[in-house]
C-alpha cells in the first residue's frame, strides 16, 4: 500500500495519480487551480464556449467545467500534456476531417498544449452541439 503524503490516503499502487483535497465548486476556482500558464488558455477556451452558447449555465459536473443546456453541451479538463474537451459521442458530430490528428475517445479529443489551440473547431463543435441539444427537446 501506498499513502499520499498529502492527503493520506492509501493506494494499492506506488505514486497513484489522484485529486487531493477539495473539488472546485465553480469554473473561475477550477481555472485558478491550474498552472499558471494552461489559465490563459482555458480562460480564452471559456469565453469560446461562452460566446457560441450565452444561454448555456456554467457548473462543475465530474470535477469538469460544463456547459450545460437542458443536458450538457460540452465540458472540458485540463491534463498535463492537454486539454481534453468532451461534447458526447462523436460520431453524432460531423468533424471526422478536422478530428484527424487529435487523439479521440468516444466522447472526448485532446488538444496538446504544444501545439496552437484550434479555438474555431471548438466553437463549431460548441455550435453543433447546441443544434443537437435543441432539436432532441
Amino acid at each position: 500500500m501506498w499513502q499520499c503524503p498529502k492527503c493520506q490516503r492509501q493506494f494499492s499502487r506506488v505514486g497513484q495519480s489522484h485529486y487531493c483535497g477539495e473539488p472546485e465548486t465553480d469554473i473561475d476556482e477550477y481555472i485558478a487551480a491550474q498552472p499558471t500558464d494552461v489559465q490563459p488558455i482555458l480562460t480564452k477556451l471559456r469565453e469560446t464556449i461562452r460566446a457560441v452558447a450565452p444561454d448555456a449555465s456554467e457548473r462543475m459536473s465530474w470535477r469538469m467545467p460544463t456547459f450545460w443546456q437542458g443536458q450538457i453541451i460540452i465540458q472540458f479538463a485540463a491534463f498535463k500534456k492537454h486539454i481534453s474537451i468532451f461534447p458526447g459521442d462523436l460520431e453524432r458530430l460531423p468533424f471526422q476531417q478536422r478530428l484527424q490528428g487529435y487523439r479521440t475517445t468516444k466522447g472526448g479529443i485532446q488538444l496538446p498544449l504544444d501545439q496552437p489551440i484550434d479555438y474555431e473547431l471548438v466553437a463549431d463543435i460548441t455550435r453543433c452541439r447546441l443544434a443537437q441539444t435543441q432539436t432532441e427537446q
